[in-house]
């Protein structure tokens, strides 16, 4: 990062960008990469290391001068909450600012059970987590992925098949109740492919992450950014037409629909019809690694159907890379080896000769990693971390607005408390 003719305009923001690295700096260091002038340096450490997003590191050996100081990014200065929640369960967490988490549980829960009670379940684990891992933290925000299509503009679900009451419920409103900071709300399949990139995929900037569990999901990273479409509607794998979907009934509404025909229910009902006991996403796993040469077969079929509509993806968005996850990815190579067979045989050779199909590397907390990922590029970019830092509270403790007690306190210097949606 050398800002050349632009150096003047260099704010603490985007020199903390720097040393987000992890790598330790000196002054001299930090001037030579952002063009800067020592002078100037100084004053952008300074308001960083005042709020305590910057620490010293230590120093250089002896070189027969005085030893240089140091400096290296804070990432336990502020804490994130993070949730990933699914149909049945959610997995939450609390996280530093590198989005990596510190503390993880995983919750029962039943979406359909309203927005009240849902969340609810969510700031009781919050609380529960933080009395025990870094109570004195300042929250720097809160990242919420829902399993059904958000409107990232506000965080609000929209039409959500499986989510009952929460048609347009304003998800960030009823957070920030709780914790007055930033809250920003995603489809829980973008914040996988989110988590999926930024922990394991760094360099693949054209990626696919597929979603094969209760529903079917994808979520896309474009030249290495999350691709939400207009309205945060793309990525609606599960609900494209199947080439053999029939008219098998879809709970959207239609029928033919993928996830009518490959996801882990579709699959447990062909199997019970079959005699098999599977009812359950878990029953179809447990039978696939038990060696049931059906439910291999019905998954296998699965990944077929599923790699049918990936290959037109493949024509028209040319990832180089397709990582599939949720529970049915549990069940091995056999679901990931009908996607490989229906989209090798149905995509040219020049969209299909880099591109790899894997399982997920994340696992279980791709989902949260994103959720904390999407908050830290939000609450530390130039246009929000600028202003924050440029305000008489902006010291080290800024941001935050909860004391450690969980009771709220007031916050009159912040003139944007709730944030939603984007920064992804």
């Amino acid at each position: 990062m050398n800002l050349g003719q632009n150096a003047a305009a260099a704010s603490p923001a985007e020199l903390l960008e720097l040393l987000r690295d992890g790598q330790a700096r000196t002054r001299g260091e930090l001037a030579t990469e952002t063009g800067l002038a020592r002078s100037t340096v100084r004053q952008r450490l300074d308001a960083l290391m005042d709020a305590g997003l910057v620490t010293g590191g230590g120093n250089d050996a002896a070189t027969g001068g005085r030893p240089a100081s140091r400096f290296v990014f804070n990432a336990r200065a502020r804490v994130v909450l993070a949730a990933d929640v699914g149909a049945t369960h959610a997995t939450v967490a609390i996280a530093d600012l590198t989005g990596e988490p510190l503390t993880v549980e995983r919750l029962a829960l039943d979406i359909a059970d309203g927005p009240d009670p849902v969340l609810g379940l969510l700031v009781e684990a919050w609380r529960r987590m933080r009395a025990s891992h870094a109570p004195t933290a300042p929250i720097a925000g809160v990242g919420i992925g829902l399993p059904g299509p958000v409107e990232h503009s506000t965080g609000k679900p929209t039409h959500p098949p499986i989510m009952p009451g929460w048609n347009g419920y304003d998800v960030p409103a009823r957070i920030a109740a709780d914790f007055a900071v930033p809250v920003l709300v995603d489809n829980e399949v973008n914040l996988m492919a989110l988590g999926e990139h930024v922990r394991c995929f760094a360099d693949e900037a054209h990626m696919i992450f597929v979603k094969v569990a209760t529903g079917i999901g994808s979520g896309l990273i474009s030249n290495g950014q999350l691709h939400r479409g207009d309205v945060g509607a793309a990525g609606d794998l599960g609900h494209i037409l199947a080439p053999h979907g029939g008219d098998v009934r879809c709970r959207c509404g239609n029928s033919g629909c993928l996830e009518a025909v490959a996801s882990g229910p579709a699959i447990a009902a062909k199997l019970h019809d079959a005699g098999l006991d599977a009812t359950n996403n878990a029953d179809v796993v447990a039978l696939v690694q038990a060696g049931s040469l059906i439910a291999g077969q019905a998954v296998r079929q699965a990944g077929r159907d599923i790699g049918e509509v990936l290959a037109t993806c493949v024509s028209l968005f040319n990832p180089s890379l397709i990582v599939v996850g949720g529970a049915l990815a549990q069940a091995g190579e056999m679901l990931l080896a009908g996607v490989r067979e229906s989209i090798y045989r149905r995509s040219l050779p020049l969209a299909t000769e880099r591109l790899r199909i894997v399982t997920s590397q994340a696992g279980a907390n791709a989902g949260v990693v994103g959720a904390a990922s999407m908050v830290v590029r939000h609450v530390l970019s130039p246009a929000v971390l600028d202003r924050q830092l440029a305000q008489p509270s902006g010291g080290q403790g800024a941001g935050r607005a909860e004391d450690t007690d969980g009771s709220r306190r007031s916050n009159p210097t912040n003139e944007a408390t709730v944030f939603v949606g984007g920064g992804g």
